[in-house]
């Protein structure tokens, strides 16, 4: 299925625009609550227990929104497939606004119990459920309004917005952090929460903007012709199931590691080694500084040499900066940790950058919102659960960071391999492009 119309330069600048700032403003509302479970939500939603259990039940909350992200790729999936791309990106939008700003209104467990946990944690589900269908919709957007030989520079653009997301949420909670302590625990916090309703607005007026990607709209036309195809999502799971499982590895690093570099090193960092709250976040603001550059860098190489080898690469430079970056956060010395969380989260985002035109690439068109969203989010709930496992192997090492860098190496292998199996082939029993029932479909390149 080919589009009906080409994408002026003008469309497309504008397309990118419109999927950068709105993937940057939902990615703050996500990344809050990561920075509030390592920073404050221990003590408003968990009092009554030790610090260390205390936050590893917080982290326990922020899993929860990975494993609500099957959820959201399942449904926003199937409107993406069948009812359009952008029909699904302004849906995930306001879900995720409402909800991110209703954690700021959330009482805390000494005004109403164990409804605040409760309530939290059913507010972190449909931050999950929007963010599953997310990220999908507005890589595809992207990929299917471009041309496939600039797939993997384009694909790094909705990828800025993940660093930009940090950065605001980062500096949100530095500004909120200004406060004294009292102040900051008892309403201080709720502030970056709040301003989600009125980023909400900005967001919304963006998608409504957003031209219908022209590929959808060449499967829509077939449609009127041919009637529905099937459902997309069994089809998916039905001829795509390899390619899915190889779409989760290849993508396992990029989420996974991000969060290991991010949310637990804040936590491991200020409880653990005592290190300043100010230096740890401002160790965050300059990973995503560093992001920012590594993915424009790893985008246009990805052009270069293809998306798979760049995915592949990240793996084996993370695989062996793993250990010094942690022996460098162990030092205490500020400037040292700055440098080794920027590093550690350099290395990982060098595979992030291009993996949506890797794995957007393994699928047809008339499935591809369904396979792409379920295959990362599948990934995104293993990336879920890193903070709370790399909180229990510092606790079972009595402190000792090793087995959280040797989880980031096993991480990191995952990635190399399905980076591999991912690279571009001709897949039998694909749609042909035109239409044609018996021959294979050509080859994607990523």
């Amino acid at each position: 299925m080919h589009p009906t119309r080409r994408a002026s330069p003008a469309d497309i600048r504008r397309l990118l625009t419109a999927s950068f700032i709105g993937t940057a403003l939902e990615w703050y509302d996500y990344f809050l609550y990561g920075t509030a479970a390592a920073l404050v939500f221990n003590r408003i939603f968990f009092p009554g227990l030790d610090p260390v259990t205390g936050t590893i039940a917080s982290f326990g909350t922020f899993a929860v929104g990975f494993i609500a992200r099957p959820v959201g790729a399942a449904v926003f999936g199937h409107i993406g497939d069948r009812y359009g791309r952008k029909a699904a990106l302004i849906l995930t939008v306001v879900l995720m606004g409402v909800t991110t700003g209703t954690i700021g209104l959330l009482p805390s467990y000494g005004a109403i119990g164990v409804w605040a946990p409760l309530l939290l944690v059913t507010l972190r589900f449909l931050q999950g459920v929007s963010v599953g269908g997310e990220w999908s919709g507005a890589m595809l957007l992207t990929l299917e309004h471009t041309p496939k030989e600039k797939h993997g520079s384009y694909s790094a653009i909705p990828q800025l917005g993940s660093p930009v997301g940090t950065l605001l949420s980062s500096g949100a909670f530095a500004l909120a952090g200004l406060l004294p302590d009292d102040a900051f625990h008892s309403w201080g916090w709720r502030l970056p929460f709040l301003a989600a309703f009125g980023l909400l607005a900005f967001a919304l007026h963006l998608r409504l903007r957003i031209e219908e990607s022209p590929v959808f709209r060449a499967m829509a036309e077939e449609a009127e012709r041919t009637g529905p195809p099937p459902a997309p999502l069994l089809e998916a799971f039905r001829r795509s199931r390899g390619r899915m499982a190889v779409a989760v590895a290849a993508a396992l690093l990029g989420i996974g590691g991000f969060f290991v570099l991010s949310t637990f090193v804040i936590s491991y960092g200020t409880e653990r080694l005592g290190i300043d709250r100010s230096v740890m976040l401002g160790a965050t603001v300059a990973g995503s500084v560093v992001e920012i550059a590594v993915l424009v860098v790893a985008g246009r190489l990805a052009d270069r040499i293809g998306a798979w080898k760049v995915c592949a690469g990240g793996g084996v430079i993370t695989m062996l900066l793993a250990f010094p970056v942690f022996w460098l956060i162990d030092t205490r010395q500020t400037g040292w940790v700055i440098l080794g969380v920027a590093v550690g989260v350099g290395a990982v985002s060098i595979p992030y950058a291009p993996i949506g035109a890797v794995i957007s690439g393994l699928f047809p068109e008339a499935f591809r919102y369904s396979a792409v969203a379920l295959s990362y989010n599948i990934a995104g709930v293993a990336a879920g659960f890193l903070p709370l496992v790399s909180a229990w192997l510092v606790d079972a090492a009595d402190g000792a960071s090793w087995g959280v860098a040797l989880l980031l190496v096993a991480l990191a292998a995952c990635t190399v391999g399905g980076s591999r199996a991912a690279k571009p082939r001709r897949y039998a029993g694909d749609p042909a492009p035109s239409g044609g029932a018996a021959t294979p479909a050509p080859a994607r390149h990523p």
